[in-house]
């Protein structure tokens, strides 16, 4: 039986904010994560943006933390090494129609506290997006553009290295209220107690909540897709491009922006699913993305596109009946228990105020006392692809494993291959690599650097191949060996 003051439930880019806080103070904390790594849902199929706040009703807690996540970013980047661009955002309208829905827009941002907000003409759009087609735009200077499993990672990371437990694999299936507090259960045969629960299981949040009280919301699950354009075409655009959002503000509309790998980003659509773990794509939608997109900017390839991918946002009511506030509160049936209900865009950019908010609801349960020993800042050595060529000599001269390319698309080194798979959290597959270093991210998706990567698990770390997965449980690469000793095919 292990015993926390504090348990996580989900190691989304929320749940790892708030273990990061939690790491502040001198408490046993626990993340409990069904994925094989953390960052394994929605929080790493999203836009990648840093909101300015124009889209949420004044008062509500998603304008309050959106902005005050916004202005805590930049911070939050320095201390953890995750790239950071305030590129700003256009919100565009082809034509005089859509003025006053900007107004509006911008009346909501200057009541929410967004600053720099001002409205411009076609002319002052070109001087930053010669590409872009429109009558009038919003322009957003606060908006900006991160890599969002890379937070998720850095913060999980650093969460990890400053004591926090992540139990990987370890999918909660069942919770019960306690006199000391709560007793968990999951599926791989772990028990567990802890004084506070915290809920951020996203679109799995309600299941949470039903194993110790009947919820009193459904779950409405959103899927959005998402087109990845090569990066040979990222002199098209400079900044965030919005259309001005459908008048039922359900969703903020397809959008297209930059990426901090260099890819196009063109996404989100938004459909109404039935199975919350349903991230497939169509080609259907691929259409329509494209063509939403092109509407901004014609000059977008239709044949560039390299990748496609969806993730579920966790809505709590359908899609017409527009966009809603999230909801962080304690049980009142089972005081101890904090769940965060509905937590969708902009959680990404208001993370680091939403952490801070949870830990405070902590405090009002447990007496949080500082932890000296923390250290906000995850040391984090420079990518292969970021170096000159003087730092890459001197890197091969001590390692020769920084002179092997195991990703050319990327530029990605044997030796960060190594350090990917060496994580705090011991997360061992090839989305785990993926994800560290951006190899399979490339125009070939992989097809040059998976066998590369495969050999170094089983090489380097001793990995049995029928054991390596791609990313979830399961997922298991090679059944078996296609062909027996001394070359005979296998029958």
């Amino acid at each position: 039986m292990e015993r926390f003051d504090v348990a996580v439930i989900g190691a989304g880019v929320v749940g790892s904010t708030i273990a990061r806080e939690l790491a502040r103070y001198k408490l046993r904390v626990a993340v409990y994560d069904q994925g094989t790594d953390v960052c394994t849902g929605v929080s790493k199929a999203n836009s990648g943006v840093v909101h300015s706040g124009i889209y949420s009703k004044p008062g509500s807690l998603k304008a309050r933390f959106c902005v005050e996540g916004n202005r805590m970013f930049d911070e939050l980047s320095r201390e953890l090494n995750v790239p950071l661009k305030r590129l700003g955002k256009f919100v565009v309208s082809p034509d005089e129609e859509g003025i006053d829905e900007l107004e509006k827009l911008m009346m909501v941002g200057e009541a929410n506290g967004v600053p720099g907000l001002q409205m411009v003409d076609a002319c002052d759009v070109i001087k930053k997006e010669r590409s872009i087609k429109c009558h009038t735009a919003l322009w957003a200077p606060s908006a900006g553009i991160t890599l969002p499993y890379k937070l998720n990672i850095a913060l999980a990371e650093n969460a990890s290295e400053n004591g926090v437990r992540f139990l990987l694999e370890s999918k909660v299936t069942g919770l019960a209220s306690s006199k000391d507090g709560f007793k968990i259960r999951t599926k791989d045969g772990r028990r567990g107690t802890a004084r506070v629960i915290i809920n951020s299981a996203g679109i799995h949040s309600r299941d949470i909540i039903a194993m110790v009280e009947r919820p009193d919301f459904k779950m409405y699950p959103c899927r959005g897709e998402y087109l990845l354009i090569d990066k040979d075409h990222r002199h098209l655009i400079n900044t965030l491009v919005y259309p001005v959002p459908p008048k039922d503000r359900a969703v903020v509309g397809v959008h297209v922006t930059p990426t901090i790998g260099g890819p196009i980003l063109i996404g989100p659509s938004s459909e109404a699913v039935t199975d919350p773990d349903d991230t497939s794509t169509t080609a259907e939608v691929m259409k329509m993305l494209l063509d939403e997109a092109q509407a901004m900017i014609p000059e977008l390839p239709r044949k560039a596109v390299i990748n496609g991918y969806s993730g579920v946002r966790c809505r709590t009511a359908p899609l017409e009946e527009g966009l809603l506030d999230f909801r962080i509160e304690e049980s009142r049936k089972n005081p101890g228990m904090i769940n965060l209900i509905g937590i969708e865009s902009p959680g990404l950019t208001g993370v680091a105020a939403i952490g801070k908010y949870v830990v405070g609801l902590v405090g009002r349960i447990v007496d949080l006392k500082s932890n000296p020993d923390f250290d906000p800042v995850r040391k984090r050595r420079q990518h292969f692809s970021e170096m000159d060529n003087a730092q890459r000599a001197k890197m091969i001269a001590k390692d020769p494993a920084w002179g092997r390319i195991v990703c050319r698309c990327e530029h990605v080194s044997e030796a960060e291959v190594v350090e990917a798979l060496e994580n705090p959290l011991c997360a061992r597959t090839l989305s785990a690599v993926k994800y560290r270093t951006r190899a399979g991210m490339g125009r070939c998706q992989g097809g040059f650097c998976t066998q590369h990567i495969v050999r170094i698990m089983e090489q380097r770390f001793g990995m049995d191949p029928k054991d390596i997965r791609l990313k979830d449980p399961g997922s298991n690469m090679f059944p078996g060996p296609t062909r027996r000793k001394g070359g005979k095919s296998r029958a």
